[in-house]
């Protein structure tokens, strides 16, 4: 008898997986669940080497954005439209950043968004002095160099794994994020879900899409070509998953304006993949003369996308009852790393520290023989919320203009996190990669002021409005702050 892997035998339920998220998203729109029926999903998990069901996250949320966008086609023209999602493609495209590259430029490709091994990096996993493991997020020179301050050290991983053989992991941890760095105490599900913040997230839905304020249904402009056509967004955010709401968008024919300020540190890698479509501009929401820019600005946005800090926005004025004072019948875009409850409610944090504090990492490690933790094969949790922003912020936009009102979503990496476990698992950590020569049947190229760029088309297909980005990536700064 030939003993196949665990997967071999599950591969078969994957449409209805795919299907059943699908359905579980939808839910959150209130629209006709009937509406979900039409759409075409292809392929079958596993699609990446994983514990977790990522093809099918992947998936589901990518098609859960194109159905809204298609839902707010139907609702200008009257018009409806196939809708299809590839499984192998919505996986590439949750590695868009690790595929888009300057062509022909070693020097300037997907890897300045990646960590070195360099010794001078600190960025990784290091075993403390009882065993556990712990996360250092220091990509950014910022967190880089707040850790070698805090623990004094010379500027290397030795010197960073020297103090850290002296500490007990949970020290570390507290030590760090007192001081507001993105760091992490490996846990597994089990210490995760016993956890006063993973009690507090288990708590919680997937999302959530409310009406926060009273204000008349705003009108669209007239004969559209694209759904999203005269949609002007506003965008603050950071890394990957509130960058890709506004870049799903974007795909659909809005207006983005992605505002920066010019003082805080970017990665050149992650700009190239996330700037797509949008208007990439320089505002200090410090500066008088800026955040007067930002308020006249907002009088006329649709949505408004925030993804720094929880707290840090809202303290300069602009919560979402704050931006629906200014603009009645905004939507506004919330994300988060920890969400919204809990004693980490005002915690940052990145996709792969959330998976290490929720037992996700360890799971991989186990899976893989090995001790500490092994990551998703993808970032799905920055993904799968993106995508998930893009589908709140469009059901948003459409219930403004039946119902009126302005609205908020709300959302969270851990949120997504936990949505993902509660899918099952797949233990496929042994299944086969994507390779290269399929990777390239999905890929794009355009001109840019980075150079000849090779990108990752978008996933999802619509017969009637293809998405496709009308502004190549560019630079902060390539645009001025205003409405274009």
């Amino acid at each position: 008898m030939v003993n196949l892997p665990p997967w071999k035998g599950n591969h078969l339920n994957n449409k209805t997986d795919s299907q059943s998220a699908l359905q579980e998203i939808w839910e959150f729109s209130g629209l006709d669940s009937a509406i979900i029926e039409g759409v075409q999903l292809t392929g079958l998990e596993p699609v990446l080497p994983s514990v977790y069901k990522t093809g099918v996250v992947a998936q589901s949320t990518i098609a859960a954005s194109a159905l809204a966008a298609s839902e707010i086609w139907r609702y200008r023209t009257g018009r409806t439209q196939d809708v299809s999602v590839d499984m192998k493609h919505a996986a590439i495209g949750f590695r868009s950043e690790s595929y888009t590259e300057v062509i022909g430029d070693k020097s300037r490709t997907s890897a300045s968004s990646k960590i070195s091994n360099d010794s001078s990096e600190v960025h990784g996993f290091y075993e403390c002095g009882d065993g556990g493991w712990l996360q250092i997020h220091g990509n950014y020179p910022a967190h880089k160099y707040g850790v070698i301050e805090a623990f004094n050290c010379e500027p290397t991983k030795k010197g960073v794994q020297d103090i850290l053989s002296n500490m007990t992991v949970s020290d570390a941890e507290t030590y760090l994020t007192d001081r507001g760095l993105p760091a992490a105490m490996m846990r597994t599900l089990d210490e995760w879900s016993e956890h006063p913040q993973g009690k507090a997230v288990s708590a919680l839905p997937l999302m959530e899409i409310e009406k926060i304020g009273d204000a008349r249904p705003l009108d669209f402009c007239s004969t559209p070509n694209r759904p999203l056509e005269g949609v002007k967004v506003l965008e603050l955010t950071k890394v990957l998953a509130g960058p890709l709401i506004g870049r799903t968008l974007a795909e659909h024919g809005a207006n983005v304006l992605w505002l920066n300020d010019p003082h805080l540190d970017v990665i050149d890698g992650l700009i190239m993949d996330m700037a797509k479509g949008k208007y990439p501009a320089h505002l200090n929401l410090n500066d008088k003369k800026d955040k007067k820019t930002f308020i006249d600005l907002a009088k006329s946005a649709d949505v408004f996308i925030q993804g720094y800090k929880p707290g840090s926005i809202a303290a300069k004025g602009f919560s979402p009852y704050d931006m629906a004072e200014i603009r009645p019948g905004i939507v506004c875009v919330e994300i988060s790393a920890f969400s919204h409850e809990g004693p980490w409610s005002t915690r940052r944090g990145f996709d792969s520290i959330v998976q290490t504090v929720s037992g996700i990492g360890r799971e991989g490690g186990l899976a893989k023989n090995q001790d500490g933790m092994s990551h998703l094969p993808c970032q799905a949790l920055d993904h799968g919320t993106g995508y998930l922003g893009a589908f709140g912020a469009m059901v948003g936009i459409l219930k403004q203009r039946r119902e009126g009102g302005s609205w908020r979503v709300r959302l969270s990496l851990s949120q997504t996190g936990h949505w993902l476990k509660s899918l099952g698992r797949l233990d496929a950590i042994s299944a086969p990669d994507i390779k290269e020569c399929d990777v390239k049947d999905y890929m794009g190229q355009v001109d840019s002021p980075y150079g000849r760029i090779s990108y990752t088309r978008p996933v999802a297909q619509l017969s009637d409005t293809p998405p496709y980005w009308t502004l190549p990536p560019s630079p902060f700064g390539s645009y001025e702050a205003k409405w274009h």
